[in-house]
């Protein structure tokens, strides 16, 4: 790791010049007018990933915003981490609350301040610089595949098409989130799972008309109450989803 990490001193000011080049793109997803940006950026960041060592890098086509696509084999036969990031970034609404100009990073108390520094494109940068300093130092001992979205910001909805599509192409044996959090800036932090989501409608009829609680109160369910019971039963007081079924699949660390 000490040449790896020599590389890093080396090249510092080089990372984050390469990185401050990212931020000023303003690939704002939820915005239509910011659709070309969209493009450049992912442009940017293929062209970004050939350059730390990337055996090929594609911007692929979705429904909506791109996707960069890169990755290096050093041996068929080694394991393979996957790399995921998004290129995109929220707006910058409310723009008079800001302090700096979103899209021209500046560094002040030992921080980034702009647009993405923080969520999510300082993340995947640190691996892009991380994967260059490995390729640099003939430090790799894996293959590596990245795979940059640009919809993370507004639901993800072309991704799922594209890993089915992609399945072959996107194999690997561990998935490295560019996206989550430190517990602290003096403690280098690896989160090991990550909850999704899941959307359902439930619609809880009751009586056509209202009832006089002195007569009915208590005989006849007050549909308030039964959906206040449905969403306070799905988990019990240990924390724990009640759901049956739900934790089948689940296998412990």
């Amino acid at each position: 790791m000490e040449k790896v990490t020599n590389y890093i001193a080396q090249n510092r000011e080089r990372f984050l010049n390469d990185l401050f080049e990212v931020l000023r793109i303003p690939s704002i997803s939820a915005q239509s007018e910011h659709k070309p940006d969209m493009v450049r950026c992912a442009e940017h960041l293929a062209a970004r990933l050939v350059k730390a060592g990337a055996d090929r890098a594609e911007v692929l086509p979705t429904e909506g915003n791109p996707v960069v696509y890169a990755e290096k084999i050093v041996d068929p036969k080694a394991r393979t981490v996957l790399v995921y990031g998004h290129y995109d970034v929220m707006p910058v609404d409310p723009r008079e609350e800001w302090r700096t100009e979103p899209f021209e990073p500046v560094v002040a108390d030992g921080r980034i301040w702009g647009r993405g520094a923080d969520d999510d494109k300082g993340q995947l940068f640190m691996h892009v610089a991380a994967f260059e300093a490995m390729c640099a130092t003939g430090s790799l001992p894996c293959n590596v595949k990245f795979m940059l979205e640009g919809e993370e910001e507004i639901g993800s909805s072309s991704l799922y098409d594209f890993c089915r599509k992609h399945k072959r192409m996107l194999k690997a044996d561990i998935i490295l989130v560019s996206d989550t959090s430190m517990i602290s800036m003096q403690t280098p932090s690896i989160t090991c799972g990550l909850r999704g989501l899941a959307y359902m409608e439930v619609e809880v009829t009751g009586p056509d008309k209202d009832l006089h609680s002195g007569l009915f109160g208590g005989a006849v369910a007050n549909p308030a109450n039964v959906l206040a019971r449905l969403v306070a039963g799905l988990i019990d007081e240990n924390g724990h989803v009640t759901i049956p079924g739900f934790y089948d699949d689940v296998r412990e660390l």
